[in-house]
């Protein structure tokens, strides 16, 4: 809500007609203090508001960053190797020392 300087003239005369000069510097502390009061009010219920709903939001980012993070510690590659070891120690079967021939076989 905008005020003109022209719409503030007219408030703070209407004000000084119906409460007198006297009381202009009372007025002015109690609306002083209100508003610090309402702004207090208004910063602990947003305080409120955001530590309510940060608690579900940094769950979540928890649990992103440890999907993240079990990503990028999972390397297919080495499962690969592991697997190419185990062939390479497997004993490896000749085929010529399994036949039951002696000799060279003719045709």
């Amino acid at each position: 809500m905008e005020l003109s300087i022209g719409e503030m003239l007219m408030i703070a005369l209407a004000i000084v007609v119906l409460f007198g000069p006297n009381k202009l510097p009372q007025i002015a502390r109690d609306l002083g203090e209100g508003v610090r009061k309402m702004r207090g009010a208004m910063e602990d219920v947003k305080t409120e508001i955001l530590k309510e709903t940060d608690n579900p939001v940094s769950e979540i980012k928890r649990e992103i960053d440890k999907v993240k993070q079990a990503a990028m510690d999972f390397n297919p590659l080495t499962e690969l190797d592991k697997e190419a070891l185990a062939r390479r120690e497997e004993p490896k079967v000749n085929l010529a020392d399994n036949d039951t021939h002696e000799g060279p076989v003719s045709r």
